[in-house]
């Protein structure tokens, strides 16, 4: 059983690096940000105000979180693959509103630590220093900045300009929940300037290297 948590901001590769370490590695692979999503979405749905963190706690409770039995499995909500609508714009602009509740947050922790119990690689914002602190090998991937706003601009179809703009307020908004300090023995991969496959390279060396045979 190998554990690897990833964490890093938005639009640094978190996914893209991840979805590649687990199907090398044969472990599932766990977007945690998608189940923030999940619960943000069905709450715009019914109506819930977004300030409300116990009646989105409840939200977050009722949904059902899986990983599909095949290696490298990902993450089943409700019995399904995640719909394009985790997507939309109007769940973009209100995660971070829903992610600060710290009843969500307890809710949703609790899942992801059940859903790594057999191990895989999981990606978020503070896998490795609150969720899984005892995680074999743990990345914090950074970017800069122009980076970050190019790759989110890239993915969504929209302006730079107005990438950058949502980034800030967003990290500024993520702070509050969670001040973004990796943990002590994670393994900085700053992933300005490389692409894809540099990127993959360097992180698989640092498992390999901390990991050792369970690779």
């Amino acid at each position: 059983m190998l554990t690897v948590a990833i964490d890093g901001p938005a639009g640094v590769g978190k996914s893209t690096l991840a979805r590649r370490l687990a199907a090398e590695l044969r472990v599932p692979y766990l977007n945690t940000g998608l189940m923030y999503r999940a619960v943000t979405l069905l709450g715009l749905r019914d109506g819930v105000d977004l300030e409300d963190g116990d009646r989105l706690a409840a939200i977050a409770r009722r949904v059902r979180f899986d990983l599909d039995p095949a290696d490298a499995g990902e993450l089943e909500i409700a019995g399904a693959i995640p719909s394009y609508d985790l997507s939309a714009p109007a769940v973009e602009a209100s995660v971070s509103r829903v992610s600060r509740h710290p009843a969500v947050r307890a809710v949703l922790r609790r899942e992801q630590r059940r859903l790594a119990l057999k191990g895989g690689v999981v990606e978020g914002r503070d896998i490795g220093s609150v969720v899984l602190p005892d995680a074999d090998v743990k990345l914090f991937l950074t970017a800069s900045e122009g980076e970050r706003a190019e790759r989110r601009a890239a993915e969504h179809g929209t302006e730079r300009a107005v990438v950058e703009t949502s980034l800030r307020e967003r990290d500024t908004l993520d702070a509050r929940v969670s001040p973004f300090v990796p943990a002590p023995d994670a393994v900085e991969v700053r992933t300005s300037g490389k692409d894809a496959d540099a990127v993959f390279a360097e992180a698989l060396a640092v498992v390999r290297e901390r990991a050792g045979d369970r690779t």
